[in-house]
């Protein structure tokens, strides 16, 4: 990961205006991954880093939800493993988590039961809004479909990126676990380029919300 893509503990603490105890008490309650502290040599020493774009949504994010939310119950909601959500299918069409016609994609890439596991979730979801955006087409959203269910989660960590990019009218999946960063073709052009845990995160927050 490059350097333009991290931000120094004190530039995050000036442009957020939390303080140093708020991020180490997020960090212990396990609201901000112990992976996106990163130590680095400096002038002064060794500093801690942070994937910038991540880290600074993820602030806001805690920010935004803190004063309804119990600590332990945010930490919950934002946990890359989630620990008790009845994934039924029906119930996730009917909230408009997938549509029919992502549900149709995914029977034809994997066999499904009923209810899903969160990362298969993740991986309709990840198609649904792309979908919905315009972005892709419906082979295109199958074969991201096809790399992710290639591709699990090691260990089921989402530490990592998802990217979608096309050369030429054709378009590929890339997904880079850890903290790599993906090079591409210059000719290339990205399409959809996220990280997996604000995905997972934000996919928690829609899943948490209203029943019908």
């Amino acid at each position: 990961m490059g350097d333009e893509h991290l931000i120094s503990k004190k530039e995050l603490l000036d442009l957020t205006g939390i303080s140093y105890g708020q991020l180490y008490r997020w960090k212990r309650k396990g609201l901000i991954p112990e992976a996106w502290f990163l130590k680095k040599s400096a002038f002064t020493g060794q500093e801690t880093f942070f994937p910038r774009v991540e880290m600074l949504a993820r602030v806001e994010r805690i920010k935004g939800m803190k004063d309804d939310l119990a600590l332990d119950d945010l930490a919950d909601l934002l946990a890359p493993a989630p620990r008790h959500l009845e994934l039924h299918l029906e119930d996730l069409v009917s909230r408009n988590i997938l549509s029919k016609t992502t549900v149709d994609l995914l029977f034809e890439v994997r066999p499904l039961t009923d209810p899903l596991d969160f990362e298969t979730v993740l991986h309709g979801w990840i198609a649904e809004r792309l979908l919905g955006s315009g972005s892709i087409g419906l082979e295109e959203a199958s074969l991201i479909l096809k790399t992710l269910a290639a591709h699990p989660f090691e260990g089921g960590d989402p530490s990592g990126q998802f990217l979608f990019a096309r050369k030429r009218g054709v378009g590929f999946c890339l997904i880079v676990f850890g903290s790599g960063t993906p090079h591409l073709d210059p000719d290339a052009r990205v399409v959809a380029q996220h990280d997996f845990l604000t995905l997972v995160g934000d996919l928690r927050i829609a899943l948490s919300g209203d029943k019908k």
